[in-house]
């Protein structure tokens, strides 16, 4: 059997953050933003760090650098 999450068979996993609370406020989650934008996995990784790097459970200035190391990635690979 299954462990019991206790969650409601009608709860939607987006209304669910496990760790915090730092996207609840958005009108649209990033994962959703990202899935119906088919965003590659850096893409995704962006966005996630800016909404989050200045909201409480956001990680500041390490969420910012890791952006700035993601879109060097994404020029270095852009570029192959």
């Amino acid at each position: 059997m299954g462990q019991d999450t206790g969650r409601s068979c009608h709860t939607s996993s987006l209304d669910i953050q496990i760790g915090g609370d730092h996207y609840k406020g958005f009108t649209i989650q990033p994962v959703e933003f990202i899935v119906k934008n088919n965003l590659s996995f850096i893409e995704g990784c962006v966005i996630k760090r800016i909404c989050r790097y200045d909201k409480p459970g956001g990680k500041g200035i390490e969420d910012l650098l890791k952006i700035q190391h993601e879109i060097e990635l994404l020029i270095e690979l852009a570029e192959l």
